[in-house]
């Protein structure tokens, strides 16, 4: 499949990576994983402003009415810049939920959301600050209250238990929302994988041993040349996948977004050294992440057996 985005998509793209570039992500996912979420609520207001709460909201409900490629090229920057939050679930999942008028404030960036989904997420993300709360349970909606906060490796996931109570009614479409929701983690472990390869090729370019750059030795070009391969094969089943939106589609762009972030993760922690093991440096927060999102919407071994069925 030949896929290219439009200009529009391009800019779109462009523009985000512009905000996100002057916004300073890491220090508001220390902050999320502190339990203060204000500076990153703040970079939520400013990326609704330029409509990426509204992606999937239908137009009727002031929404963009946008189409699955274009919350793969949002989800791509925002895994990009590691942005904190619950984007998936208010983003790419609920507006295929309901049909209510909460999505208007959805659109506007007012209201956010956690979603649980049995059995593939059963923990919901950041329920503490959402405004809206949905248990996904056999294609109904049911309304929860958050647990005890659980221990999470990436500490900016907050994870809660739902404690389910009413029963809302039917879900509008629960099995789009569920493609959607592995669709945006993909996109997001792609971004994250990218991030991590460009780190990590800036950083041999400048870091010497034995008095030569260390990106000038053969083994590192490989382990680099290995993951820039791996993201460059991901990329077309990402958006392969978003414009089918068929479950096998879906389920082996996660599959080979996962493994490509996480080889890029691993390389990227082999090629900075000891430094990559600090607190303060950045990559510490994309090495969590991209361990947190392959198994975030379905493990690797439900994507692999649906592909495989």
């Amino acid at each position: 499949m030949r896929f290219t985005l439009s200009g529009e998509q391009e800019q779109f793209s462009g523009s985000l990576n512009d905000l996100l570039s002057g916004v300073d992500t890491d220090s508001a996912n220390r902050s999320w994983a502190a339990g203060d979420p204000g500076p990153g609520l703040k970079i939520w207001r400013r990326l609704a402003e330029l409509g990426v709460t509204a992606l999937a909201v239908p137009e009727k409900y002031d929404g963009l009415g946008a189409t699955p490629v274009d919350l793969a090229v949002g989800f791509e920057r925002l895994g990009h810049h590691c942005v904190p939050g619950p984007w998936t679930d208010t983003v790419a999942v609920l507006p295929s939920l309901l049909d209510d008028e909460l999505l208007t404030s959805v659109a506007s960036g007012e209201t956010l959301a956690s979603v649980a989904y049995a059995p593939h997420v059963p923990y919901a993300l950041d329920s503490d600050v959402a405004d809206a709360r949905l248990a996904v349970e056999n294609g109904r909606l049911r309304a929860f209250a958050p647990g005890s906060l659980l221990s999470s490796v990436d500490g900016s996931r907050r994870l809660f238990p739902p404690v389910t109570g009413d029963d809302l009614g039917m879900a509008l479409d629960a099995d789009r929302a569920f493609e959607l929701g592995c669709l945006a983690t993909a996109a997001q472990l792609l971004g994250a994988g990218r991030w991590l390869l460009d780190t990590s090729v800036a950083y041999a370019t400048q870091r010497k041993q034995y008095g030569r750059e260390i990106g000038g030795y053969q083994a590192v070009k490989h382990l680099l040349a290995d993951v820039a391969t791996g993201l460059a094969l991901a990329e077309p089943l990402l958006f392969g996948a978003a414009v089918t939106l068929d479950r096998r589609d879906v389920s082996a762009a996660k599959v080979a977004c996962g493994d490509a972030a996480h080889l890029a993760a691993r390389t990227g922690l082999q090629v900075h050294g000891a430094i990559g093991y600090t607190a303060e440096h950045a990559l510490g927060l994309r090495l969590t992440r991209v361990r947190a999102l392959v198994g975030a919407w379905g493990t690797p071994r439900f994507h692999r057996e649906r592909v495989l069925s």
